[in-house]
């Protein structure tokens, strides 16, 4: 027997045991039962008494006693329980069967010696314990190690499938461990990271002798996930850099040096020179750059990106950046046109509400090369769109791009553009280090000097009338208001404000005062008006939806009030009170809620009152919806690590990642013999899946 030999040939399955447990669980060689993993495990190496009860409620625990007193009681409709008294030395406890059949009540074993096992209900005051399990032999009810608990369900029980059925098969796979696995990990890995064998670790998951045992293992296979995962991303990047070639920028020119001495409207903050030197650096080098921008709302990405597309023109080649809306796409083509406009500088948009006319203009200036600066949408990617010599494609908040959809942007070029993908949505460590590894990272986590917090405030339905003061008094100083729903108009099985509805009320409290209005279903110039209007200054209100999560640039906006704020996920909540605090006044971001929040809603709110901080925001997003959420669904098939939390291990991530950027810096092909069997084991497990690693 091997790791691939197929689970059909094991002890107490066969051909058509074998093809259930495919079609149910996806195995199909002995290895998958071997990465089953536990999800807890069972102590029967200690025996409670009763009057130790009060000390464990809610633990599973393992009582010696006998029964008595069996009785059927009805409840509900024509339905009955079972009951009995388990009685030792030390006092009682009440034993529950909801599910029994006559046989059962007939076979228990009265008033004789047995051991019973499960978990202890607790209910006003009272003990008990529903469905033991009951064993009448003390070796067998006494173990020396944890009892493992396998996954499981009712389609597989009715096929007997259970748990006994796993820790059976998995005794038979591990009696053969010795010949079967081999060590995957270099013995200095090891010993730097105190680490235990492949062998030891899969025997002490399953079987564990005590606690410790099972902590060594499972931070053993958690490094294991974690390494081999760096490594695939790692020998991605290292592949990237030595096939990928890209056109050079070696110098900065004219453009750049006049814009940055004569135009730049303020001091670039240290974050971003950080940033525009790493980029600089990248593009000196005849490879494609291929990086990605972090920066939270307001930290100035797009000035980092209007210098790089400088960069790009000063070495005779156009640029590109690409927004997944319009309202963002109009947004970037506005604020990048306004800086240029004492320039010779050629920037035009594209996005499919561009007329017909201007589209063919378009489409000329670019194969000519007269066009430098095309902002767009998927527009962007038509195959209609020819540049003449695109070296440099931005794309903007990356995450909501497909992969195809990117890497139509490659084609663009004989010779691929350099890519830039920035995000505002601040990515957790842990999730970065993981899942943008083939990335170079860049951070800009400073904000522009002058920037005040944003002072973030909790209110309630009966706060209503003090908060819309609070609006009107900021109003009469000059500054501005936005107003957000979760909802268009009122919803038949959502309890929520909404925006039509209250639009009204706002008219009515806010009299003589301009107010506007801007959701999704309203036209495209319709759209563009309403934000023409705010941020003109003539009006004082915006009544809006989600729409302006993105995209509406209003300095002199400096109150967010955030309706049905429970409505709203923490890295949306963060996106909308970045609207605000975008000038130099002191800004303010109101949460509005009912007075009926569930704890994850707390969790929320509070988080956003505590901090401004997107990054921490971003942690604790990901503790409430996962890692799959976060990545968003085009991506969120790739979190399938079997032991590896995203959440927990960020310590074992970093550590794992740089061991991997150590290990192919000193041996980049894994040729050294110290690790051929990390080198045999990667090929024979990734190599068909990474059609890049010229590991062979």
């Amino acid at each position: 027997m091997t790791l691939e030999t197929s689970i059909e040939f094991l002890k107490g399955i066969g051909p058509e045991r074998a093809k259930f447990i495919k079609n149910v669980l996806g195995f199909t060689v002995v290895e998958d039962f071997l990465t089953f993993y536990p999800l807890r495990y069972i102590d029967k190496s200690k025996i409670y008494k009763i009057a130790d009860v009060k000390e464990e409620p809610d633990a599973e625990i393992q009582l010696k006693g006998k029964i008595t007193d069996i009785q059927e009681v009805g409840y509900g409709k024509g339905q009955k329980r079972m009951t009995a008294k388990f009685r030792d030395e030390t006092g009682m406890l009440e034993l529950v069967w909801f599910r029994y059949s006559k046989w059962m009540k007939d076979q228990l074993p009265l008033h004789q010696e047995i051991f019973i096992f499960g978990k202890i209900n607790h209910f006003n005051g009272n003990f008990s314990m529903p469905h033991p399990e009951i064993e009448i032999d003390e070796k067998k009810a006494l173990s020396g190690t944890l009892l493992p608990v396998y996954p499981g369900s009712e389609k597989l029980a009715k096929r007997g499938l259970n748990n006994k059925f796993f820790q059976t098969v998995l005794t038979d796979i591990l009696r053969n461990l010795p010949s079967l696995i081999q060590e995957n990990l270099p013995e200095n890995l090891k010993t730097q990271f105190s680490l235990i064998g492949r062998l030891h670790a899969f025997y002490h998951i399953h079987f564990p002798k005590d606690l410790d045992h099972f902590e060594h293992a499972n931070r053993r296979l958690k490094f294991e996930e974690a390494y081999f995962f760096q490594l695939g991303y790692g020998l991605k990047k290292q592949h990237h850099k030595a096939s990928v070639i890209g056109n050079p920028f070696p110098k900065i020119g004219e453009n750049f040096k006049n814009f940055y001495d004569f135009v730049l409207p303020f001091e670039l903050t240290n974050a971003q020179k950080k940033v525009l030197k790493e980029i600089r650096t990248d593009l000196k080098k005849p490879i494609q750059m291929n990086r990605l921008l972090q920066g939270d709302v307001g930290s100035g990405k797009t000035m980092v990106a209007l210098l790089s597309m400088l960069i790009a023109l000063d070495n005779g080649f156009q640029s590109c950046i690409m927004a997944p809306t319009e309202i963002l796409a109009q947004q970037h083509f506005t604020g990048i046109s306004e800086l240029l406009a004492e320039t010779n500088v050629k920037v035009k948009l594209l996005t499919g509400s561009t007329k017909k006319s201007e589209r063919k203009i378009i489409h000329e200036e670019l194969r000519s090369g007269e066009l430098s600066i095309l902002v767009g949408t998927h527009a962007v990617l038509e195959d209609i769109v020819q540049f003449n010599n695109l070296g440099l494609a931005i794309i903007d908040e990356q995450h909501r791009f497909g992969v195809a959809q990117r890497a139509k942007l490659w084609a663009k070029n004989k010779i691929p553009p350099h890519i830039l993908v920035m995000t505002a949505t601040p990515i957790p460590r842990t999730l970065a280090m993981s899942f943008y590894s083939d990335l170079d990272v860049s951070v800009i986590d400073e904000m522009p000097v002058g920037r005040k917090p944003i002072i973030t405030a909790h209110r309630r339905e009966k706060d209503r009338l003090t908060v819309f003061r609070f609006a009107k008094e900021e109003i009469e100083k000059g500054r501005q208001v936005y107003f957000v729903y979760p909802l268009i108009e009122e919803s038949e099985t959502l309890d929520y404000k909404n925006l039509l509805e209250n639009y009204d009320h706002i008219l009515a409290f806010f009299e003589g005062k301009n107010v506007t209005m801007l959701h999704g279903r309203m036209k495209p110039a319709e759209k563009e008006a309403a934000m023409n209007y705010f941020a003109s200054g003539k009006c004082e209100i915006m009544v809006a939806t989600t729409v302006i999560e993105v995209g509406v640039n209003v300095p002199n906006a400096s109150v967010m009030i955030i309706e049905s704020a429970e409505r709203f996920g923490l890295s949306q909540l963060h996106q909308l009170r970045g609207r605000v605090g975008r000038g130099g006044e002191q800004s303010y971001c109101i949460l509005m809620t009912s007075d009926k929040l569930t704890q994850e809603s707390r969790t929320r709110i509070k988080t956003m009152t505590e901090t401004n901080d997107g990054f921490k925001i971003s942690e604790v997003d990901m503790q409430l919806r996962g890692p799959g959420d976060i990545l968003g669904t085009q991506q969120s098939g790739v979190v399938d690590f079997k032991k590896l939390d995203l959440i927990a291990d960020g310590k074992i991530i970093k550590a794992a990642k740089s061991a991997v950027e150590s290990l192919l810096k000193n041996d980049p092909h894994l040729q050294n013999p110290e690790n051929l069997a990390l080198k045999n084991y990667y090929i024979k497990q990734y190599k068909g899946k990474n059609k890049w690693s010229r590991i062979s």
